[in-house]
């Protein structure tokens, strides 16, 4: 086996998998000190050190063992080729509404062939039904992989792509769409859908999962049933996102686009509404709204698609003793727009107010949010956001 077929080990790790003459995907016990570690040896990233073995344990979870002269590797079980075949698609009712599932990366369409470890895509129809069969109750199942990015990596351009992709299913009939996505920029990706696609005849629901499919406490079966109900049976025509409502499985909350924000790095209920009840929750498949303020599905209406972003806006964050040449910045570079991100209920330091007039006299657009995740901008309490405003600042919401 070459050095390239032992998936990123190197040095010595690599060495003592050399020696103990074990490969990738086979059952290994490793001694060391009176700790004694079974498990399936697998992958190593390309960013691990050189010192580290990696096994998935029997209840799921990986772990790295050190490497040390008095460690010892024994191959107790022999490791299968990686193999799957989907079974034959299920018999389905022809008044199943179709549902198409665009993936753009993250974890949450995907399956573990647990004789190697690997967390493999899963984008086919097939692939999905034998992942989580309960899919096949709800919908007919089109799937794609539009791109394959962890969504740090998504840019406007991409949104521009996606929003492409939804016109073109819309038009092609899809009855509703799920978009799968990495969750550290699901939030910007939903709001911005949300300018692009307008007038929708039907649900786009986005969905991602905190914890990949290979862990014991993954909820991305969980939050791609929701997706897909929603997408499938929801009465509304909106961006949406899908994620679980606590930390049980208990329950799916929806959020609309434009107001849901990921508040915690890990945790399964990471998404809130902001200043807002999310839109509907759903619970064993059913559907319930908790408010009347959504645009009603309407497969008849005409969608109009404004697919084009400008990434000349920044995004700018004031803190104290914030140096007003970061503003200055984007004006010499020829940016459109500055969002500022301001203390409290919209405030910047005074030292500051110079470099933003000087911004807005050179047709920048400049506009403040708030820093705080809850509660509203006003900038008419104080000296400080009335001063703002008569400079030309916009006020923002939340």
């Amino acid at each position: 086996m070459s050095e390239k077929e032992f998936s990123g080990y190197r040095g010595e790790a690599l060495e003592a998998i050399k020696k103990a003459e074990v490969e990738i995907g086979d059952v290994i016990r490793i001694k060391k000190n009176e700790e004694v570690y079974e498990g399936i040896l697998i992958p190593s990233s390309e960013y691990s050190d050189e010192k580290h073995i990696i096994i998935k344990l029997k209840s799921g979870y990986n772990i790295g063992v050190r490497i040390t002269s008095n460690t010892t590797i024994e191959k107790i079980g022999k490791g299968a080729k990686p193999t799957f075949k989907p079974p034959p698609p299920p018999q389905q009712s022809t008044e199943l509404p179709k549902v198409t599932i665009l993936s753009t990366g993250g974890t949450i369409a995907s399956r573990v062939d647990y004789r190697t470890g690997a967390v493999r895509p899963a984008l086919t129809a097939s692939d999905l039904y034998s992942v989580v069969p309960e899919l096949a109750t709800i919908a007919r199942i089109d799937a794609q992989i539009l791109l394959s990015l962890f969504s740090e990596n998504i840019t406007p351009k991409h949104w521009t792509q996606i929003a492409e992709a939804i016109a073109k299913q819309t038009a092609e009939g899809a009855e509703g769409i799920v978009i799968a996505h990495g969750t550290d920029t699901l939030g910007y990706t939903a709001a911005a859908l949300s300018f692009a696609l307008q007038n929708l005849p039907i649900p786009v629901i986005l969905v991602g999962s905190q914890r990949s499919a290979d862990r014991p406490s993954s909820d991305a079966a969980t939050n791609l049933i929701g997706a897909v109900t929603a997408a499938a049976k929801a009465p509304f025509a909106e961006i949406a996102v899908a994620m679980h409502e606590t930390p049980s499985d208990t329950s799916i909350a929806i959020h609309k686009a434009t107001k849901v924000r990921k508040c915690h790095t890990s945790k399964r209920d990471a998404f809130k509404s902001i200043n807002t009840q999310p839109l509907a929750k759903i619970e064993n498949q059913k559907i319930t709204m908790q408010t009347e303020d959504y645009k009603k599905r309407d497969p008849t209406r005409k969608l109009t698609l404004k697919p084009e972003f400008n990434e000349k806006v920044a995004l700018v964050k004031f803190y104290p003793s914030m140096n007003p040449a970061t503003i200055n910045w984007y004006v010499e570079h020829n940016y459109k727009g500055i969002v500022l991100e301001g203390t409290g209920l919209g405030h910047v330091g005074k030292y500051c107010f110079d470099a933003i007039k000087n911004a807005i006299q050179h047709n920048v657009l400049v506009a403040m949010t708030s820093q705080c995740i809850w509660g509203r901008v006003n900038m008419n309490v104080y000296d400080s956001g009335r001063a703002l405003l008569a400079i030309g600042v916009i006020r923002l919401e939340d």
